[in-house]
């Protein structure tokens, strides 16, 4: 079957999406216009926008809303950045404070134009949130930082309550689906993150549909497990544009139960795993599993 006619067919019914613009919805829309904030829920075009805004959660971008990378399935955009706002964080912390947050995300673009890749921004968000909302975890969903291993101590010096960085799919795909990222790099953050805060839970994500093989799965929830990562979170690839990576294949239900299966039986403290679900999907329950397995000190 060609691309183009695979493209053609129908979302199977258990992708089919909720549309939830109560109230909730359109005060934090606005909230967010008004504070010159921008959110991965909307950039990334998530399919969860509109239960995760009326529950009144949200995954708060930083560093602006333009990449420096154009990876082949992220619908955020890319170009040459202009956009440094060091007020940015005082933002953040007010609307989580807004919202009410009990556990604030916050990622961001990739920003290698910057020296430490945003990492200094990253941090002064966490401490930021923690003095206005000190019983909000905080979850931070950070790019590589091109390897700069600097950087990645800046961040974890900020205390996050869970360090995410998504894989994003296995090793023989990475290259195809990523742009400048590399899988063994992730894996070397991910390491590194541990070995420098080892009490602080490690997390990241794969979406499937993009051509995957269920043996490449297992064996890139082996390579998280080797590094001690702590959350797996496993979704349906969907493709924002058609300038974008092609689905290959819609991945049943049933199949993401197996998975999840799996992957509790290599030791993970939580896997999220379903069609629907983002690195940042129903992120306040993962956090007492998390923190459950963690050692007291580090």
């Amino acid at each position: 079957m060609s691309t183009k006619q695979r493209n053609k067919e129908p979302k199977p019914d258990w992708l089919r999406i909720r549309l939830t613009t109560d109230g909730n919805y359109a005060e934090i829309k606005d909230m967010m216009r008004s504070k010159t904030l921008h959110t991965v829920c909307e950039e990334a075009r998530c399919p969860n926008i509109y239960e995760c805004w009326a529950n009144r959660t949200a995954t708060f971008m930083i560093l602006g809303d333009i990449c420096t990378r154009a990876c082949r399935f992220c619908a955020v955009k890319t170009g040459l950045p202009t956009e440094l706002d060091l007020q940015e964080p005082e933002r953040v912390a007010e609307a989580a404070v807004q919202m009410g947050l009990r556990h604030c995300v916050v990622t961001s673009v990739a920003r290698d134009d910057l020296a430490d890749g945003g990492a200094s921004i990253f941090a002064a968000t966490v401490r930021a949130i923690r003095e206005r909302l000190p019983l909000c975890s905080i979850e931070v969903l950070i790019p590589d930082f091109q390897g700069n291993w600097d950087a990645l101590q800046v961040v974890m010096d900020a205390r996050p309550d869970i360090l995410n960085h998504n894989i994003e799919t296995v090793e023989r795909l990475s290259d195809k689906v990523r742009a400048k990222a590399k899988y063994d790099r992730s894996l070397e953050l991910l390491r590194r993150a541990k070995g420098m805060a080892p009490s602080i839970p490690t997390k990241s994500s794969m979406m499937l549909g993009v051509g995957e093989e269920r043996e490449e799965i297992l064996r890139s929830m082996d390579d998280l497990r080797a590094v001690d990562v702590n959350i797996l979170t496993l979704g349906q690839y969907l493709q924002p544009s058609p300038a974008h990576l092609a689905v290959e294949r819609y991945v049943h239900p049933d199949e993401f139960k197996s998975l999840k299966e799996e992957g509790i039986a290599r030791g993970f403290s939580h896997v999220e795993s379903g069609p629907m679900v983002r690195s940042s999907y129903h992120a306040h329950e993962q956090v007492q599993s998390a923190a459950k397995a963690q050692p007291a000190n580090g």
